[in-house]
């Protein structure tokens, strides 16, 4: 059943925590749970999203059942829709935290399946 304030954990829940750990411990502010409202509470800067609000048939969850992709969203500001002069001070806060979580690409296994003659599996 979906319900908003129940944390979801997924198969992969560690991996996920770690990769939005980096994004919030490479920001400005994110990581110290600045509220930009008294209804916010993200403990070090990241939440479980069916805990904050839950979405039902929403596309990150059809996707990692689906395809093995893990889809993280980022909250790159308070302001749902920022004037355009604040936007160099967003890139600011938020570069160094993007470009750490791109980096995480190349985390993980790699490499190439071969038969016993050292020849590619197909498929």
């Amino acid at each position: 059943s979906h319900r908003d304030g129940v944390y979801s954990v997924a198969p992969d829940d560690v991996t996920f925590k770690y990769l939005a750990k980096t994004y919030a411990d490479n920001h400005k502010t994110m990581a110290k749970n600045v509220k930009c409202s008294r209804f916010d509470d993200f403990p070090e800067g990241i939440t479980n999203g069916a805990q904050w609000y839950d979405i039902k048939g929403g596309m990150q969850d059809f996707n990692y059942l689906h395809s093995n992709c893990m889809e993280l969203t980022v909250e790159l500001t308070c302001c749902k829709h920022p004037p355009g002069k604040t936007l160099h001070r967003h890139w600011d806060a938020n570069k160094e935290s993007l470009l750490f979580h791109m980096e995480k690409v190349h985390m993980g296994m790699k490499g190439i399946v071969t038969t016993k003659s050292g020849k590619p599996v197909k498929g």
